[in-house]
């Protein structure tokens, strides 16, 4: 199989994450917290350095400050839901996945919250559109770090100098971005970021992270143990146990330790320039034999502030719609896997105007070759020709 749907969930996983989830799950799967026996100490002591890691990683203010969520949806509903009250006003984007989208629109339509929704220009946000959108009563700008559709990287610095300024929180999804772009969150204030562990960052999935700023104080919405105190009759104040109840998924967590190390090893820019010039290669092929074909570039490409995502607006759309276009290349010889569709993005395919049918993305990874992409730019081509 070539596998070209890492912006979804990276496969294959580093060698060392293997290794470390086979021998965590064999001597330290206990209940970490829950109990004083060696194996639940051992388990407690990997989510905690797994917590200095990414506090290491990331430049936060403190290993406390990183609360760990089944997933990057998690992670974001935790953050939206425990900082909106009602009245406020939030601040999107068109780019979002729907793990924003959809709470902000829901307590939209409840009538709990007010929300302006930013229109992105060729996959970007101007920092300007955001600054006139705020208010005295926004209290939150939640938006993507780099879109999960065009894998168009956005201008998160001076957006979080603006809304600081203005006196709201800046809620990040670096679910595409986090392992492969440089977050330093000393350097920008970023009050909450949110990812998951099963992408750029090569872990297991059911893993992700929310880091919490010391300008958030969030309500909790899940309650339950915590295991290190269980006298208080409401979930105990203290990060991050707050916004962690119940038992964790050690294994996956420290499956998320092992591949930190392996990101932080390789070096995250190596990482994106691999995957960006690997993408290189499609753009070119779409500016040459592609173009007289029908095929385009969805969004703006400048390699500068991309990713490793690039969504394909396919010709012929009732030959190639993206749906038929991925199970062809699935079932060929080459076993090729990209995602077709609107990639739980709704907002940003009506703009680009590929909505219903949406786009088809391909997203390289690190294992992945220039000879990946010149059999996947060869099965196309022919595909293309026999329609």
């Amino acid at each position: 199989m070539i596998y070209l749907d890492n912006a979804a969930t990276s496969f294959p996983k580093p060698e060392a994450v293997y290794q470390a989830l086979d021998g965590f799950a064999r001597t330290k799967l206990a209940n970490p917290g829950r109990s004083s026996h060696r194996m639940a100490k051992d388990a407690e002591r990997a989510i905690d350095d797994t917590r200095l890691a990414l506090d290491r990683f990331f430049n936060g203010e403190g290993y406390r400050r990183w609360v760990f969520t089944l997933n990057c949806t998690d992670g974001l509903n935790i953050a939206i839901k425990g900082t909106l009250r009602p009245g406020d006003h939030a601040i999107t984007t068109d780019l979002e996945h729907n793990s924003i989208s959809r709470p902000l629109r829901a307590l939209e339509k409840a009538g709990v919250i007010t929300l302006t929704r930013l229109r992105s220009e060729q996959g970007y946000v101007d920092p300007a559109a955001v600054r006139a959108a705020l208010t005295p009563k926004t209290r939150l700008v939640a938006m993507t770090h780099a879109s999960n559709v065009l894998g168009t990287v956005q201008p998160i610095e001076e957006i979080a100098a603006v809304v600081r300024e203005a006196g709201a929180l800046f809620l990040v999804d670096a679910a595409q971005s986090a392992g492969v772009v440089p977050i330093d969150l000393k350097a920008t204030p970023i009050d909450l970021l949110a990812f998951p562990g099963h992408k750029a960052l090569y872990g297991p999935t059911g893993t992700g992270a929310l880091y919490v700023g010391p300008r958030a104080a969030l309500r909790p919405w899940r309650e339950g143990g915590t295991g290190g105190d269980s006298k208080s009759e409401i979930q105990p104040e203290e990060l991050p146990y707050v916004l962690e109840g119940g038992t964790p998924n050690a294994l996956g967590i420290a499956g998320l330790g092992a591949d930190l190390a392996w990101v932080a090893e390789r070096g995250i820019d190596a990482t994106r320039r691999h995957e960006v010039a690997l993408l290189q290669q499609v753009v070119d092929w779409v500016d040459g034999q592609g173009k007289a074909d029908g095929w385009k570039v969805a969004g703006r490409w400048d390699p500068a502030t991309h990713v490793g995502a690039l969504s394909l607006v396919t010709p012929n759309l009732d030959e190639l719609h993206p749906q038929n276009l991925a199970d062809m290349l699935d079932t060929c010889p080459e076993q090729i896997a990209v995602r077709p569709g609107l990639h739980c993005a709704p907002y940003v395919h009506r703009n680009l105007g590929t909505f219903p049918d949406g786009t088809l993305r391909l997203s390289p990874g690190p294992f992945n070759t220039p000879e990946h992409i010149d059999t996947f730019l060869r099965v196309i081509s022919e595909i293309s020709v026999m329609s």
